[in-house]
């Protein structure tokens, strides 16, 4: 086979086309010398997978960060001037934040692996004329496959021999119900969902029997495409990671600059290039870096993961609880994400009779309902099996919907069946769209009930059931009626009946050619779930648009997203799409909320045109099809019950109730982290400025350094976390679910909150050289003021994370101070822990404190609180 068999539209070919390109036939097959050489020509029917990066590579991506850096020179500067604990402490500190990341960056991708465990692991193979089961790794292109119901697909196949075949393809197209397979050829330009010759590995085989040449195997299948496309995507980083990025940049230019400025200061003003300048330069930068910040961002995250799950939802990569919050776009899959995935009957019609099952179930005792109801029940193969004190029904989903309306209304089909058995049967194919059966009551008296597709039903009738008797047919009403039904997307059934003379025993096409008396119509739809209409408006009441992007028709589509309150009065397809340049995709993406007849790769550009127009992307989904998708937007959401391994794999957060519901309380949830991340870093950024501030000044004016590097180490490790956890708890503000999502570019602090930090950051710098040169003008030890002047900055601390509870309103009030139990345990920790630090004596020798007394006590508190009072003081002029 010179040609190359991937470029060819094997759905627009013949079967002998088919047959004749790949060189084989149906008896015979391959030979064992020809599947030798395509092995070799074609390898293994297998997905490539990806190994990802190691360990090693991994851990060593932690340090790969700007601050990181700088503290490794601190450290490296340190041991040069023999400052040991110093650079212990330092080193210490960046192989702590290196481990924590490590931990927290996930599982390893296993999305790709995913896939190869979607494949049939074996294939009914004819070769040489004999008919063998084999590894499904092992099939060529040219390869007969033998088929039945309930095997997976093993390769792609052109259908070649069909039996009322029928086939679930929802994890590649999307499309709900099981789609009827034949093997005539169609349209080369036609979509997936519509390539009726065809059958794709990893989908599943729902009922009938059929025979199938290989026409691709490995990457070279639609399965193999996704994990290829999966692959060349790139995970998106989260806006809170793009936006400490570029503060980490800023903060690292910034630190050198004023590096470079003390050093100068020091070398050519007070001409001191002693290890205590070096010193003090290595102090400098220890305290301008903020090495709580990671740690506390990613315990905040955690705390966040942990309200997720306990509302179900299962947050795989930690930024994603944030990303959440900052969603502007969610693009949902249709079919078991907003829908059920399970046909249902929507609507019913007979002559005289017109119910539609949106809020109650139809009333009973009429005749024409009644009857409609028997004729689906007993023209039917669903089976009935006793659970408890009820019924419930198995079977293809149509008959399994049908019977199940039944049974809701109390109907006995069981006692039915017992007393009009069933004699002979005409079953559904494709060939004909009709099912057939032929009953008897124990009186003799025969009769057939008929149902299918209404275009082949009604032309078949003569006449129509009117309250129980027999009247002339009314085609123009059921051609009304079946135009309505198809514009809301459902799927009809029709039902009708024959009256046969006298005792027959065998059912044939001839007996239901004509003479038919139509008894009723059945709209089914895969309904959407209950909870999805609320959750659709809270979303839009929060600012963010919902978009529905599905492989089903446009009008079952467009009929679905009005009933959630997804209104829009045009459905873009997959095959317009296919006509858009980007430019074109881009300009109408935000306009557009329904896509109907899309394939993996639509969904892939859709994501990507909404992220070009500046949108942060949520992507919901279950299937296979979903998963290159998931991987590309901001933030992936998988369905846990019913969702494909790889869509899980590929997602950052897995529903584990596929409640779309849900997706509400992620989104509050993750609004919440944000503003609680956003009080940590004003909490946490003015403690380390105020103490580089502190080093600043004390290098300027040629003063003793207040604080020491390790003491400012304590400071930014210790006790910075351990009072910035208590904001990770706290509660959501009243507008969080009524504010517009947030500007994702916007940086992570606004010119106010800059403010804010720079204020706190002077006014900390003043408290504790006040405390230091007070206390050491009384003729006090060096060490005796540096505890003194860091316990000013803890208890200090104490006092400014009431002051960030609130970061406009006063926090002088019963609820600032004592509302949070979270907050008033860290500050008692927080005081335990000071007080080891202060009077223990290994504590003593290492960080240089010393004890103090009662009277030092008293000034820490005025200081402490004197800071607190100037803070509430600017709180109170930003108002004004």
């Amino acid at each position: 086979m010179e040609e190359n068999i991937s470029i060819i539209k094997w759905h627009a070919l013949t079967v002998e086309d088919a047959l004749s390109k790949l060189h084989t036939d149906l008896q015979r097959g391959l030979s064992a010398d020809e599947v030798s050489a395509r092995q070799k020509i074609y390898s293994l029917n297998q997905v490539a997978t990806n190994g990802g990066d190691s360990v090693i590579k991994r851990f060593f991506r932690q340090f790969h960060n700007a601050l990181i850096y700088i503290l490794l020179v601190a450290a490296i500067l340190a041991f040069y001037l023999n400052q040991t604990v110093d650079a212990s402490v330092i080193l210490g500190v960046v192989m702590i934040n290196a481990i924590f990341g490590f931990l927290q960056e996930g599982k390893a991708e296993k999305a790709l692996s995913a896939i190869r465990n979607m494949l049939a692991p074996n294939a009914q193979v004819i070769r040489d004329g004999v008919k063998s089961i084999i590894p499904a790794a092992k099939l060529v292109p040219g390869d007969i496959v033998v088929i039945n119901r309930g095997d997976k697909v093993p390769a792609d196949l052109r259908l070649c021999k069909n039996r009322n075949l029928q086939a679930q393809e929802s994890i590649l197209t999307g499309e709900s119900l099981p789609v009827e397979k034949n093997t005539m050829s169609v349209l080369e330009d036609v979509v997936m969902g519509e390539r009726y010759p065809m059958l794709y590995s990893g989908t599943l085989i729902t009922d009938g029997s059929g025979m199938g040449v290989v026409v691709a195997t490995g990457d070279n299948t639609e399965m193999g495409k996704i994990s290829e496309a999966l692959a060349q995507v790139e995970s998106v980083d989260t806006p809170l990671l793009r936006q400490m990025n570029s503060f980490g940049r800023w903060l690292t230019v910034l630190i050198i600059i004023l590096a470079l400025l003390v050093f100068l200061v020091g070398a050519f003003v007070w001409h001191d290039l002693s290890s205590k300048m070096f010193m003090a330069i290595v102090g400098l930068t220890v305290a301008a870096v903020p090495e709580g910040l990671p740690p506390v961002m990613t315990i905040i995250l955690a705390i966040g993961v942990t309200r997720m799950a306990k509302n179900k939802a299962i947050v795989r990569r930690l930024p994603a609880v944030e990303t959440m919050g900052a969603v502007t776009t969610i693009c949902t899959d249709k079919t078991g994400t907003l829908t059920s995935n399970k046909l249902t009957v929507q609507s019913i019609v007979t002559s005289d009779y017109n119910c539609f099952l949106n809020c109650a179930l139809p009333i009973t005792n009429h005749v024409d309902l009644d009857s409609a109801i028997m004729g689906v029940s007993l023209c039917n193969d669903a089976k009935l099996y006793l659970h408890g004190n009820s019924y419930e029904a198995q079977g293809n989903p149509i008959d399994t919907a049908l019977i199940t309306l039944g049974l809701k209304l109390k109907f006995d089909a069981n006692l039915w069946r017992q007393k009009f058995p069933r004699t002979d049967l005409i079953p559904y194919e494709t060939e004909h769209k009709f099912m057939a059966t032929l009953h008897h009551d124990h009186d003799g008296n025969s009769f057939v009930y008929i149902k299918g597709a209404p275009e082949i039903i009604l032309k078949r009738c003569n006449s129509q059931q009117v309250d129980g008797k027999i009247s002339p047919l009314d085609e123009r009403y059921w051609q009304e009626n079946i135009e309505n039904f198809a514009s809301k997307g459902q799927r009809l059934i029709a039902v009708a009946i024959k009256k046969v003379v006298g005792e027959k025993s065998v059912l044939n096409f001839s007996d239901v050619e004509d003479s038919l008396v139509l008894i009723g119509l059945f709209g089914l739809i895969d309904p959407p779930r209950e909870e999805v209409i609320l959750a659709i408006k809270e979303c839009q009441q929060a600012g963010i648009k919902v978009k529905m992007i599905t492989g089903d028709h446009a009008l079952t589509a467009k009929a679905i997203a009005n009933q959630i309150g997804i209104t829009d009065s045009e459905v873009l397809t997959g095959d317009m799409i296919d006509l858009m340049s980007d430019a074109d995709l881009d300009r109408v993406s935000l306009d557009i909320n329904i896509y109907a007849r899309t394939t993996p790769h639509h969904k892939l550009r859709l994501v990507q045109a909404l992220q070009r127009r500046g949108e942060v992307v949520a992507m919901t989904g279950d299937g296979v099809n979903d998963a290159p998708a998931l991987k590309q937007a901001d933030i992936g959401v998988a369905m846990g019950e019913k969702g494909a391994d790889i869509a899980k794999e590929s997602a950052e957060m897995v529903l584990a109730d596929d409640n779309f519901a849900t997706i509400v309380n992620a989104i509050r949830e993750g609004r919440t982290i944000y503003d609680n991340l956003k009080k940590s870093i004003l909490f946490i950024l003015p403690v380390s400025f105020a103490q580089a501030f502190a080093v600043i000044v004390a290098v300027l004016f040629g003063l003793t350094l207040p604080i020491t590097p390790v003491q400012i180490l304590w400071v930014n490790m210790i006790t910075a976390i351990t009072l910035c956890l208590a904001l990770g708890f706290e509660k959501a503000e009243p507008d969080i679910m009524s504010r517009p999502p947030r500007d994702s570019k916007a940086s992570l602090l606004s010119w106010h909150l800059m403010w804010r930090v720079f204020s706190v950051s002077l006014i900390m710098t003043a408290v504790i050289f006040g405390a230091f040169i007070f206390i050491s003008l009384n003729g006090v030890d060096l060490e005796v003021a540096r505890t003194v002047a860091v316990n000013v900055l803890v208890f200090g601390e104490i006092l400014y994370l009431i002051n960030c509870r609130n970061l406009k309103k006063s926090s002088i009030n019963i609820r600032a101070l004592f509302g949070s139990k979270p907050v008033l345990i860290s500050i008692a920790i927080m005081i335990v822990l000071q007080l080891f630090f202060t009077y223990l004596p290994f504590m003593q020798s290492f960080f240089g404190t010393v004890t103090i007394g009662l009277n030092h006590w008293g000034y820490i508190i005025i200081a402490a609180f004197v800071a607190f009072g100037l803070v509430e003081g600017e709180k109170a002029v930003l108002r004004s």
